[in-house]
């Protein structure tokens, strides 16, 4: 029984750190790609900052690999937050992403 439980455990280990991998690696990536005007046009923090935070986020769960570790939930939080918080806000001043004529199922 307890194989079982120590299977089933390193599993969910496993799908926390992928996912938690994941979030960190899209959220840098975005930041990456977002142009560096559009973060005090929207009110937020510099592009440098949010690169450096989700950066720092990502190569912390690359050395500790434990997804429940303090450093690591820091870090998804961190990313969670560009994601929720700033991704939407400098999403508009995106070059090729016009917000005119827009409904809220597309454009119309």
């Amino acid at each position: 029984m307890l194989e079982v439980f120590g299977a089933f455990q390193g599993l969910v280990t496993w799908a926390l750190f992928a996912a938690g991998i994941g979030l960190k690696i899209f959220a840098f990536v975005d930041a990456l790609r977002t142009d560096t005007q559009a973060f005090p046009y929207a009110g937020k923090r510099t592009k440098g900052l949010w690169l450096a935070i989700t950066g720092v986020a990502l190569a912390v769960n690359v050395v500790v690999l434990n997804p429940l570790s303090f450093l690591n939930l820091i870090g998804a939080v961190a990313a969670v937050v560009y994601l929720v918080d700033v991704r939407p806000a400098v999403k508009q001043y995106r070059p090729g992403s016009s917000q005119q004529n827009m409904g809220p199922y597309g454009p119309w």
